[in-house]
């Protein structure tokens, strides 16, 4: 099974110092636990927002792609995308590789109240912003055939209470923090795998 990474910094793996500590191998050893001959592809880039998701769509399909597990959303909230344009870009790049054949998973837009340089003033309004960006790409990514996976619910708090969580920078995940975002990911990867 082809098994592409797509999106951003926490798709790539920055703020870990292994690469076995990244999200790419950490749900490749779920699907080969359940089973599964896996092969990770990593097309993430640092600093991608929905816009970049084109490049990294034609990039998977035309090197094969089973399975793409999309993390992405971040950046667009960093940046100020509306909601709407990144949801859309988000929608096609799903419906791109659904028509190529693959199951997708999407990891909406995390929470970034829980980022230590949020003053705590405005953590209440970026956590609202948040959540209505990530509704935003589930309609979209539900629309365009993909399947979305709640990882929030299971992750957000971990962050918040444990700084351990963040990688030095305090803002990209730590092996630990993958290996959350990766347990929270995997049922819904491993379904999928399942469906093909």
């Amino acid at each position: 099974m082809r098994l592409c990474l797509l999106g951003d910094s926490i798709a790539a793996g920055v703020g870990s110092a292994r690469r076995e500590d990244t999200l790419g191998p950490l749900l490749a050893g779920h699907l080969r636990r359940a089973g599964h001959q896996v092969e990770v592809r990593v097309h993430a880039v640092p600093g991608a927002r929905s816009a970049d998701l084109r490049a990294q769509v034609r990039s998977a399909v035309a090197t094969g792609v089973d399975l793409a597990v999309v993390v992405i959303g971040a950046n667009d909230l960093t940046r100020f995308i509306p909601a709407e344009v990144g949801a859309r870009q988000l929608h096609d790049a799903v419906a791109d590789l659904r028509a190529a054949g693959a199951e997708v998973v999407v990891a909406t837009a995390p929470d970034l109240s829980v980022v230590a340089y949020v003053p705590p003033a405005l953590r209440d309004v970026v956590s609202a912003v948040s959540r209505q960006y990530a509704q935003a790409q589930q309609q979209a990514v539900i629309r365009a055939g993909g399947v979305v996976a709640h990882v929030e619910p299971a992750v957000t708090p971990r962050f918040a209470a444990d700084p351990s969580m963040f990688a030095a920078d305090r803002f990209h995940p730590s092996a630990a923090g993958y290996r959350e975002i990766a347990a929270a990911l995997a049922p819904a990867v491993q379904a999928a795998a399942a469906a093909r």
